[in-house]
């Protein structure tokens, strides 16, 4: 998740107007942060994986080995899926669509936004959308 900001440094405030050239800003340099820090981490993941090429002699230590590579490649995966869709929440802050509901088209909480730069809809929108959810998977 993005790293907060230092003291001192702005903060976007709700006695601003809303998605001013000011927020617009603090969040793209949230968002490219955060995908540089997840791009970064890819890297180191990959030269480690590639060092740990190594044949174990104990095959319960190369299971484990393998499970480990799995479990890694696997969050790389997500993290690659993450990646996109900052690169998305930047698009929507150059076309003008950043921090508005997917769904109702209203603004999406500044607190919301700060937690969590890539979101898309509105708090209320998110969770009739994981009520709607629950209620099918139970069928």
């Amino acid at each position: 998740m993005p790293s907060q900001a230092p003291a001192g440094e702005y903060r976007p405030s709700e006695d601003e107007p809303f998605m001013n050239d000011r927020q617009r800003a603090y969040f793209r340099a949230k968002l490219i942060a955060w995908r540089n820090d997840i791009i970064q981490q890819t890297r180191e993941t990959l030269v480690g994986l590639h060092e740990d090429t190594g044949q174990h002699a104990d095959i319960t230590d190369r299971a484990s080995s393998e499970t480990d590579r799995a479990n890694e490649l696997r969050a790389r995966d997500r993290q690659r899926k993450l990646v996109a869709k900052i690169g998305a929440a930047i698009e929507r802050i150059d076309t003008g669509n950043y921090g508005y509901c997917e769904e109702t088209g209203e603004p999406i909480g500044l607190k919301r936004l700060d937690a969590r730069p890539i979101a898309t809809l509105s708090l209320e929108a998110q969770e009739r959308h994981e009520r709607r959810e629950k209620v099918y998977r139970e069928e």
